[in-house]
């Protein structure tokens, strides 16, 4: 690895950082890509191939791992995690040439703060992945997912909540971290 444009970031050599807006502690491996007018937060770890386009936003500390795709269009706030080859979408109904929309008519999709995305997940675009929200591994959002709920399948389902450190809740929605939760709308919120 080696440092980065002065920000207190590391690029390694075979990464192509074209971004000015990569905060201190961020670290992007080999054959990563983050294009001009993208924003990497402080603290976050950009895997091998992961590729974000001109657009994004990445908040601080989010673990990007390998071969992710975060196309334009696409918010991610901190402590975020996106499972290795997890992609996102940004137009529901993609043409090229003469009938490709420009990135103003993208949908945008927000990942909220501690929210997960398994490996190989993809999210469709326009939706939010709640806070600390779960989607599993495979599964494909295709609508909002709550805070602190887990989805699974094909398209992606509630099955359950889990707690902010991502154990499974017991019905009581409690964990064994000591955390409790009360129901809040369709998700959860953390009773304090």
């Amino acid at each position: 690895m080696e440092p980065g444009s002065g920000s207190g970031a590391k690029y390694h050599p075979l990464a192509v950082v074209e971004s000015d807006a990569v905060g201190a502690g961020t670290r992007v491996w080999a054959f990563a890509h983050v294009m001009r007018g993208a924003t990497v937060g402080s603290g976050c770890n950009v895997g091998e191939g992961a590729f974000i386009e001109t657009g994004v936003t990445v908040g601080n500390d989010v673990t990007i791992k390998n071969g992710v795709a975060v196309y334009a269009g696409v918010t991610i706030e901190d402590e975020a995690f996106l499972g290795p080859h997890c992609v996102f979408t940004n137009d529901l109904r993609p043409r090229s040439g003469r009938f490709k929309k420009t990135a103003e008519a993208f949908l945008p999709t927000h990942i909220a703060r501690g929210a997960s995305i398994g490996a190989n997940a993809t999210v469709v675009c326009g939706h939010r992945v709640g806070e600390y929200a779960m989607v599993a591994a495979g599964a494909v959002v295709t609508k909002d997912v709550p805070p602190y709920t887990l989805v699974a399948g094909v398209p992606a389902r509630a099955i359950g909540f889990v707690c902010a450190c991502g154990e499974n809740l017991s019905p009581r929605l409690s964990c064994t971290c000591g955390r409790a939760y009360e129901r809040h709308g369709t998700g959860l919120r953390p009773l304090d």
